[in-house]
């Protein structure tokens, strides 16, 4: 929170910096909704008044037209419609805050609409696609090993199991990759086989695990035991998923791992870790969960959210018939 009073000068503008303290302290947003509002405000206040105007800027003069422009801008740099909604629903709860508090008279933001998004569906990996990128992390130290001629080191050993481990929990637990990177020991229950994630809203729920990815994770400690026995071994309630330095693996990191693992399996290097995510939800659909499970289990808020995954597996229906159908 410092970090953002900081950037944002939030004791020059009271109306800002009453209303991040009201996402932060009533609706717990996480840091990262704080800053997805700082920027939000930031760039209106920058476009309605220019980069030099210093806080507190004058909300209330703020009309319908000119908020509009401000929206329309980002559609004139060719900004995805996702990105333009993001700005209006942003700046349109500040408002509406500013409002609740007496702060302005009106909504500039009230009446206007998002522009439409595109219905592009979620790429997703199939299961032969699974198996091929959890087991790229061993197949390329084999490789490695028998072109180097000479045995991996513990962290290369703990390297691969770790990457099979992150891999295997990613799509055993359909969880978001910031939540499962982290994850700490005590949130891991291998007995029980499952993980306790914090999502958004800092909401936790529980998330189980498969058998592959359990004996993964067993694997991985089992590694990690080799690689730090000389630093005097496990030490306490940890990070899952450490890097060289022992620390937390960064979102960042692990999608980096992800497409380089993608590239080794021949797979498309330009997915992201949530394409697993994308590729639970959408395998439980195609073989008989229902909605409502698949919902809790993505930690959704909203069915709609999770309906999207009923559109996909209704277009890789249309794909098969398509291509297998003589009169199709």
């Amino acid at each position: 929170m410092s970090e953002i009073r900081e950037k944002l000068n939030l004791s020059d503008d009271p109306c800002v910096q009453r209303f991040l303290e009201y996402l932060r302290v009533e609706r717990n947003a996480s840091s990262h909704t704080l800053a997805a509002y700082v920027s939000d405000i930031r760039q209106c206040a920058n476009f309605v008044w220019g980069a030099r105007k210093a806080p507190p800027w004058p909300w209330s003069d703020l009309d319908a037209y000119g908020a509009r422009r401000f929206l329309v801008e980002f559609q004139k740099r060719k900004m995805a419609p996702a990105t333009t909604g993001r700005k209006l629903s942003g700046m349109r709860m500040f408002y509406r805050f500013m409002e609740r508090e007496e702060l302005v008279r009106h909504n500039p933001f009230a009446g206007l609409r998002a522009p439409k998004r595109q219905g592009r569906l979620p790429e997703i990996l199939s299961v032969a696609d699974v198996d091929a990128l959890v087991e790229a992390p061993g197949r390329a130290l084999s490789a490695l090993t028998k072109r180097r001629g000479t045995p991996p080191t513990p962290f290369e050993r703990y390297a691969v199991a770790r990457d099979t481990a992150l891999l295997e929990v990613l799509y055993s637990a359909g969880a978001r990759l910031s939540e499962i990177v982290a994850l700490h020991r005590n949130q891991v229950d291998l007995l029980s086989g499952v993980v306790k994630v914090r999502g958004k809203g800092k909401k936790e729920r529980l998330c189980p695990l498969g058998r592959p990815a359990c004996a993964a994770l067993d694997a991985m400690f089992e590694a990690e035991q080799g690689w730090r026995s000389a630093a005097g071994g496990f030490r306490g309630n940890e990070p899952v998923f450490m890097n060289k330095h022992g620390s937390a693996l960064t979102p960042r990191s692990a999608e980096r791992m992800m497409k380089r693992r993608l590239a080794e399996a021949g797979l498309n290097a330009s997915l992201s870790p949530h394409a697993l995510r994308h590729s639970f939800a959408t395998h439980l659909l195609d073989r008989g969960a229902d909605l409502r499970s698949v919902q809790e289990l993505l930690g959704h808020a909203s069915l709609s959210t999770t309906q999207i995954y009923t559109h996909v597996s209704v277009e890789r229906l249309k794909q098969v018939y398509e291509q297998s159908h003589p009169r199709a």
